[in-house]
């Protein structure tokens, strides 16, 4: 671990929380205990996202007196990916880690993620391979969600879903995040160049109150998955996407027109009454189409690029 750091503390601990309330002070004294006497120095930033319990009447408590302690807190749910880039854009360590707040992931694995981290990797990503989990909701979607993240991405982990995760603030300060990329950031983290390893780390039952999520959230994370995908591939350049496309097609139905025309021409066949036709003259408007929303998403993507990014949540108060 590394004796100073440039902007106050060493590592900062984000933790994103939604009705936590009887886990947040035994969860911030395992904290403290794992890294009292770190050099450097580290703080910890919860982000309370909405909470509709006594979550950040606790935390508040919490933090009264302690400086390395700052609690942010939204004024509705934004989500877990508003919250994380909430505590990314407030953290002044070197080092950012990362954990849920419902005590399932282990404070004593932080150290063992900071010794990767020392190694000369930019994240490291958590490996649950143990996990306390029910089998059927949670365990089977997650293993066909980590299989086809990593096909698409070509980041192989095991396990995408672990918030449990160190991050090079060098790395994560260029990553914007929304929908629900928050676990896709390891693949957004290879966009920008980062090395990537994974350690697996102690899962622990939930003791007190229950998930917050569950198979519900699929399709969103399939579609996200997709807007990944084209960021990595065609982010800067999506006229390769779409205009390949509008190519392929402006080309089928060119053939499919010649072939009609060879049809009516040796075989006398009404052109009019040729389903070949009209799937002709629909394959020339698609591939019109695709060739406009590609040049369209050129001007979005230098529009995205060039102007000032907004926030995607409203910090209602902050302590600390």
């Amino acid at each position: 671990m590394k004796n100073e750091a440039s902007s106050g503390v060493y590592l900062s601990v984000v933790i994103p929380i939604y009705n936590e309330a009887p886990n947040v002070a035994e969860l911030l004294k395992e904290i403290e205990d794992t890294l009292h006497g770190l050099a450097g120095g580290y703080e910890v930033i919860f982000i309370d996202d909405g909470s509709t319990d006594d979550t950040f009447a606790r935390l508040e408590e919490l933090a009264r007196g302690k400086p390395h302690i700052m609690v942010l807190r939204f004024g509705t749910n934004f989500g877990q990916t508003a919250a994380l880039s909430a505590g990314f854009h407030h953290a002044r360590g070197e080092v950012v880690v990362t954990m849920d707040g419902d005590l399932q992931n282990d404070p004593h694995d932080i150290p063992h993620l900071l010794e990767a981290i020392e190694q000369g990797y930019d994240i490291v990503s958590g490996w649950r391979k143990n996990r306390k989990d029910n089998f059927l909701s949670r365990l089977i979607p997650s293993i066909v969600a980590n299989k086809l993240i990593s096909m698409i991405t070509s980041v192989n982990l095991h396990d995408y879903g672990c918030t449990l995760k160190a991050y090079r603030r060098d790395i994560i300060k260029h990553i914007e995040l929304y929908g629900e990329m928050h676990r896709f950031i390891p693949a957004l983290g290879k966009w920008a160049g980062a090395s990537i390893t994974e350690i697996e780390v102690n899962h622990r039952k939930r003791r007190y109150g229950k998930s917050k999520y569950g198979i519900s959230r699929t399709s969103r994370v399939l579609l996200d998955l997709l807007t990944v995908k084209f960021f990595l591939s065609y982010s800067t350049q999506p006229i390769k996407v779409f205009g390949k496309l509008g190519l392929y097609s402006v080309l089928v139905g060119f053939l499919t027109f010649f072939v009609v025309l060879g049809l009516r021409i040796f075989k006398r066949m009404d052109m009019t009454g040729n389903p070949l036709l009209y799937f002709s003259i629909l394959a020339l408007l698609a591939g019109i189409q695709f060739i406009v929303m590609g040049l369209l998403g050129e001007i979005l993507i230098r529009t995205y690029y060039e102007s000032q990014k907004k926030p995607i949540y409203i910090i209602k108060e902050r302590i600390n």
